[in-house]
């Protein structure tokens, strides 16, 4: 797909879910973006939001990049996203999800939930309570469930590899890596990069989790804003989205930005603007898959192997994304896009099942 055509070749969202429950507190919004290619899957986020529309907006970047990230990953999954609002001051968690769990079961199945920011295991074991349109449940039998987290981790590894090798012509041993968050993902990416013999920069506000991550990989620890221009080759965002604006490129001094984050650039221009300064921005919805790769396994009824399996061919993805980037003159940010866009445009509908 030409360039042009990559930027405006895009689908409104199917469905917007907005609910709220006085007796438990719960408000929030569903976003179905697609269900071309199956059942819109994505997790539910648990985050404190100012206002109604300020979660919406949230909600609706994170579907349509769970849209984007499944048809990349080849999985039978639409993108869709729940956000829950933080409720002020004490609150009832078990009757906040059975609440949640209610909702993804009014839609029949075009939804699939899991864990997301501030939500986990626990959580989705309530929901399950209300509904089997739910995955990021406990392990069982040897079969794939659980935090996700070590699966996006291990993906997001296994790109940094490629593009390390692609932009820099080095392995991960050669190579400075800032992490920013040491969250379920961080935490655990900075594990592999260790083991992998890349030297590491942190941030990370809890000052408790930063100490351990210094004392465990021998890590450089600063503030999130001096890690955005410190002198390492490789920025991995781990946190919340939108670290990545004009200011923030400009301040860059890494090569590459490979990280665990959701919706990295603060706006789409901003992928050109990288490449203007010669920094390599391997696409986040790539990068990242490797927990909804988990999630679908858990929700089909695949085994580890075949989850591990399709992890692992992240990298070979990004390597085939970044080829097809050269080839078509754009950047890899909008020749992932257009891969997307294409298999969603091309899929015959599919009903999900109730």
């Amino acid at each position: 797909m030409p360039l042009d055509q990559a930027r405006h070749h895009a689908l409104p969202p199917e469905e917007v879910v907005p609910f709220s429950d006085d007796a438990s507190g719960a408000s929030g919004v569903i976003v179905l973006h697609s269900t071309a290619l199956g059942p819109a899957a994505g997790g539910c986020r648990l985050w404190h939001y100012a206002s109604d529309q300020q979660a919406t907006q949230d909600a609706l970047r994170l579907a349509e990049g769970m849209a984007l990230k499944n048809a990349l990953a080849d999985l039978p999954f639409g993108g869709g996203k729940a956000v829950l609002r933080l409720p002020e001051g004490p609150f009832d968690r078990e009757a906040l999800f059975r609440s949640l769990g209610g909702v993804v079961r009014s839609l029949r199945g075009r939804y699939v939930t899991a864990e997301d920011v501030g939500t986990g295991v626990a959580d989705m074991e309530v929901v399950a309570q209300e509904t089997h349109h739910v995955a990021g449940l406990p392990p069982r039998g040897g079969k794939p469930g659980g935090d996700p987290s070590p699966w996006t981790a291990l993906g997001v590894a296994q790109a940094m590899q490629v593009a390390v090798r692609h932009r820099l012509g080095a392995s991960l041993s050669d190579v400075t890596v800032g992490v920013q968050g040491l969250g379920h993902v961080g935490y655990a990416l900075c594990e592999l990069l260790h083991d992998m013999g890349a030297r590491l920069v942190v941030a990370e506000p809890r000052s408790e989790i930063a100490a351990r991550a210094a004392d465990r990989f021998g890590a450089m620890v600063m503030s999130s804003r001096a890690l955005l221009s410190a002198r390492v080759d490789v920025l991995a965002p781990c946190a919340l989205g939108g670290v990545l604006d004009a200011a923030t490129v400009d301040g860059l001094k890494a090569q590459l930005v490979c990280g665990a984050a959701n919706n990295q650039l603060a706006s789409e221009d901003v992928a050109e603007r990288l490449a203007g300064r010669g920094v390599l921005y391997a696409p986040d919805f790539l990068v990242n898959a490797g927990g909804i790769v988990n999630v679908a396994g858990e929700y089909l009824g695949w085994g580890a192997a075949e989850v591990r399996q399709r992890v692992m061919a992240i990298g070979r993805r990004l390597a085939d994304t970044l080829a097809r980037a050269e080839r078509d003159g754009v950047v890899p940010h909008q020749a992932a896009r257009a891969i997307a866009l294409d298999r969603i445009a091309a899929a015959p509908r599919v009903q999900a099942a109730a």
